[in-house]
């Protein structure tokens, strides 16, 4: 959904005095209507296991749990504690685990005994590091699923007869638990809903193809773990398949502005002021590379108040923009904005300040900002 043209009203913050800029704010109600889309989309709760590395918040999982989702995909080992922590009961790392990160994830495994606890894997020196890491510990035995490469050339083998190798080495080793094939196709995020569905088939099928093999075979597959955020709502249309996706709880600008067909909401909002009025057509802003993703080209937000901006320059601590606005902009004025990226928006911030109907009602740490809690 176009932020600009969201179906909502424009969230506001009734006494913002309080709340030290530059700030992230979520609004409740928009959280809790994106599970309810989330969980109308799936149709179930057992069929969602929505990846936390988007908001890294012990409250948000609660809230997920609360609704009857009892499975996670995660990005690191303090994510997994996190799920763990709040009541997640099946978490999966979808960062294959090297180095001591095995031997994390299998402490986590002793520490939690009523969790079930998986990691994807590309490598069979990876399963052997897992393995050795699970034995090391003595922790119970790991889930583990073949990561596939479909299409997005960032980790995954392909879905052909390396695949069906690493299964059959996964079920000899007495370690793990092989539990299914994992497909992410974060590179289908295009516009046209029609061509990303297209896509979004094709890279589908070499996928079934492999777990019409395996089972022809007697190799049982018990699930897919399929998509993202982009293709949640394609996947959900299968059968067999659990649905990943992240950003849907929070939203951002840049899904908003391409995925205009899905059905959610930007929740999360940057708070910032005006801190300096360097020309009668521009105003600086507390909104630097520290508070905000920067990984892409501008727009990294989107204010819907100030109509069109140019962006003039962006540091450390420093949005400078152009606006026609800026004459009756006083320096002080508070502005708010839709991150473009939300992901790595949410690592950059220590706490996030809760609204409800424009009025605060809670900080929450962002807890697996940390690269580790205990483990």
């Amino acid at each position: 959904m176009n932020p600009a043209t969201s179906s909502l009203a424009w969230p506001e913050v009734l006494d913002p005095d309080g709340i030290a800029s530059p700030a992230l704010l979520l609004d409740l109600g928009r959280v809790e209507l994106n599970l309810g889309r989330m969980l109308a989309i799936a149709g179930d709760p057992t069929r969602l296991r929505p990846h936390l590395k988007t908001h890294k918040l012990g409250e948000c999982v609660a809230m997920q749990v609360a609704a009857g989702i009892l499975k996670a995909k995660v990005a690191t080992v303090a994510e997994a504690e996190m799920a763990a922590l709040n009541g997640v009961r099946d978490v999966l790392l979808a960062v294959q685990p090297v180095g001591p990160q095995a031997l994390r994830l299998a402490r986590l495994a002793r520490r939690f005994p009523e969790v079930t606890f998986s990691a994807v894997l590309d490598d069979a020196d990876a399963l052997e590091n897992l393995a050795l890491a699970i034995r090391a510990v003595g922790s119970p035995k790991i889930g583990v699923w073949v990561d596939l490469d479909v299409g997005q050339h960032r980790t995954g083998i392909e879905p052909g007869p390396g695949a069906d190798l690493l299964v059959e080495r996964m079920q000899r080793e007495g370690s793990v638990i092989f539990r299914g094939l994992h497909a992410y196709d974060g590179h289908l995020g295009m516009a046209d809903v029609v061509e990303r569905e297209r896509a979004c088939e094709a890279a589908y099928g070499p996928v079934t193809a492999l777990r019409e093999r395996l089972e022809s075979r007697g190799i049982r597959v018990p699930t897919v773990v399929a998509g993202g955020s982009p293709t949640f709502a394609l996947h959900a249309r299968r059968e067999g398949v659990e649905l990943s996706p992240g950003t849907t709880l929070f939203w951002d600008a840049g899904y908003g502005q391409k995925l205009k067909d899905l059905p959610f909401e930007p929740a999360a909002f940057l708070l910032a002021r005006v801190i300096s009025r360097p020309g009668k057509d521009r105003i600086c802003l507390d909104l630097g590379h520290k508070a905000v993703g920067s990984e892409m080209p501008h727009p990294r937000v989107v204010f819907p108040e100030l109509g069109e901006v140019e962006v003039l320059g962006h540091s450390e601590e420093h949005l400078v923009l152009r606006t026609e606005r800026a004459s009756g902009m006083r320096v002080g004025t508070v502005v708010m904005g839709i991150p473009w990226h939300i992901c790595p928006t949410v690592a950059l911030h220590q706490e996030v300040w809760v609204i409800r109907d424009g009025v605060v009602k809670d900080r929450w740490a962002v807890q697996a900002r940390a690269r580790r809690l205990t483990e």
